[in-house]
């Protein structure tokens, strides 16, 4: 398979402070993987720049290229790569519908444009993705009025309406108490089943799934370390990553973090 998101030597300064100093990534199609590190690492940074949001330094070639292209067309790329963040799910719990909340991945934007309508063919994909997502039932209901693991859901059907090969995720689990992560871990073990690439950015060891065996460490806008999980997610390294001693436990094929005080 070829590569998905490529990033050579970007940098990314954001009002005088260097956010990411010269990271190198490599994504492939068809992979799951996880961005790893504490928070203000320059894990969010990265994601903004993949989505467009943050423009690295300029250089030649192009720092970043998705799909094998410097430059791409929005509506294509979606097809190909969908991508849920914290700020996405505070830009669209408004007054919309849980349904127009999904439409309006169709339209690259916070809700549906005036003057645009969906067509059935939209909304019968709509109804599909939050079937799949177990969300059928919050199609009436506003998006504000959605708890934060209900909307969550809705942004991933959000994405699902173009099927895109790769998921990027970006600190998921964020706001969720016990039962909504696990129903939302869930989807994700099931999106993967299914054949779509699921990328994780976390500061949580307990969130990796089982199927992600790449880990991504990143620390000070860094890439300190990138390999199988196996290998990387023991008590030294992760130790090192968050500057505290931590025991990394594997318990019933999951990796828990436990400091030590």
């Amino acid at each position: 398979m070829g590569n998905a998101i490529e990033i050579e030597e970007a940098t990314v300064i954001r009002g005088g402070a260097t956010i990411l100093s010269r990271i190198s990534l490599t994504l492939k199609e068809g992979e799951h993987a996880c961005i790893l590190g504490p928070n203000g690492s320059g894990k969010s940074t990265i994601v903004k720049m993949i989505s467009g949001d943050l423009s690295p330094l300029y250089r030649e070639p192009a720092a970043i290229r998705l799909f094998g292209q410097e430059r791409w067309e929005l509506f294509s790329l979606r097809a190909r790569l969908g991508i849920i963040s914290s700020d996405l799910q505070t830009a669209q719990a408004g007054d919309e519908s849980a349904l127009e909340t999904i439409l309006s991945g169709f339209f690259g934007g916070i809700g549906i444009p005036l003057r645009a309508d969906a067509t059935p063919a939209m909304i019968a994909k709509a109804g599909e993705a939050a079937r799949l997502l177990d969300v059928a039932a919050l199609l009436g209901r506003r998006a504000c009025e959605l708890s934060s693991g209900e909307m969550r859901r809705v942004l991933v059907a959000r994405a699902l309406v173009h099927d895109p090969e790769m998921l990027l995720l970006d600190e998921p689990y964020g706001s969720l108490d016990i039962g909504a992560r696990a129903r939302f871990a869930a989807c994700l073990r099931d999106l993967a089943a299914r054949g779509h690439s699921i990328i994780l950015v976390t500061h949580e060891l307990a969130e990796i799934t089982p199927e992600i065996d790449r880990v991504v460490l990143v620390k000070d806008g860094r890439i300190v370390a990138d390999g199988p999980k196996r290998k990387l997610l023991r008590s030294e390294t992760i130790s090192a990553l968050f500057g505290i001693p931590i025991r990394v436990a594997l318990e019933r094929g999951q990796y828990h973090a436990h400091p030590l005080t």
